[in-house]
């Protein structure tokens, strides 16, 4: 029987297993944001960046790919190696998954996901909702072991609207990444001059 993984955020663009075939979708009653603080990839402890996880929203749907794993040694090894990149990821879910905005039955049950819970209790790291502003300032200074904050932010956006999907959320947040950027090459530009 073959395993499905749902993917809303790194796992869109940097998967790191194998699986026979990645299909793009959505899940309902969800959706994605930038509450759960990386300490590990795209932060530090001292400096945590930001990186996005589920809340429950009746009424939203969240995209992302869906990724198919049939072979035993392969969902091992994806099994292995999410369980160590999702280690901030205190919960895991299954849920339905869609295709056709229009269906009303799924395309696949069952998927998996990991999702980075607002108890702090048993997810440390979690931030909680904060400004536009405020979450983009941090995402602009955080870099970890994985890359910069930002690039995170970036290849995200990218990879979303690559299959036509507006998330609001993510959108104003690397716009307003990119305006802090550019305000501080500008005065980085006038400090030299």
């Amino acid at each position: 029987m073959a395993m499905w993984v749902f993917g809303y955020g790194s796992l869109i663009w940097k998967v790191g297993f194998n699986y026979d075939d990645r299909v793009v979708g959505f899940i309902k009653g969800y959706r994605r944001v930038f509450y759960q603080g990386s300490t590990d990839h795209r932060g530090t402890p001292e400096n945590p960046g930001r990186t996005v996880t589920l809340e429950p929203a009746d009424g939203e749907i969240c995209w992302g790919a869906a990724y198919k794993i049939s072979k035993e040694e392969d969902k091992e090894n994806a099994i292995n190696h999410l369980e160590v990149r999702e280690k901030q990821y205190d919960q895991k879910a299954y849920v339905d998954f869609f295709t056709d905005p229009t269906a009303t039955t799924p395309a696949v049950s069952g998927v998996m996901l990991y999702i980075a819970s607002a108890d702090k209790n048993t997810n440390q790291n979690y931030l909680g909702p904060a400004s536009i502003e405020d979450i983009a300032k941090q995402i602009v200074q955080a870099e970890g072991p994985s890359g910069p904050n930002r690039d995170y932010l970036f290849q995200l956006e990218k990879a979303l609207l690559e299959f036509g999907c507006k998330d609001e959320h993510v959108i104003n947040i690397a716009n307003e990444v990119r305006r802090i950027v550019s305000e501080l090459e500008q005065l980085s530009t006038q400090s030299k001059s």
